[in-house]
């Protein structure tokens, strides 16, 4: 699998994971590589919950919670990108913006695509 396809079916399952781990995904997503970095950034990624604290002046509790569940992720997001790209995963860095929300992960892997 290569190509647009590669990118469809990765997206999908780095959306299906955060939707599992938080009860919702994003608004849209797009999911790119280039050599061996896999990028995926998601739009509209927070919750309702996390909307209201960071409206409320929380933005610093909402970025450490998104942290801490890219924390928790980050297995099933490996996992996926392994299985679909058929390399390993070296390394993984994931980021959110409150303002835009939005979110990145970057996925690097051990051999080109």
């Amino acid at each position: 699998m290569r190509g647009g396809e590669l990118n469809a079916a990765l997206t999908n399952a780095l959306v299906r994971t955060q939707t599992e781990h938080l009860d919702r995904g994003p608004a849209s997503a797009i999911t790119f590589y280039r050599g061996n970095v896999v990028v995926a950034v998601m739009h509209e990624v927070l919750t309702n919950a996390e909307k209201v604290l960071a409206r409320n002046g929380s933005h610093d509790d909402v970025s450490e919670f998104r942290r801490l569940s890219r924390q928790v992720m980050e297995a099933d997001f490996r996992a996926a990108v392994e299985r679909l790209t058929g390399r390993r995963v070296i390394a993984f860095l994931g980021a959110n913006r409150l303002e835009p929300d939005v979110a990145a992960e970057i996925f690097i892997l051990d051999a080109p695509l």
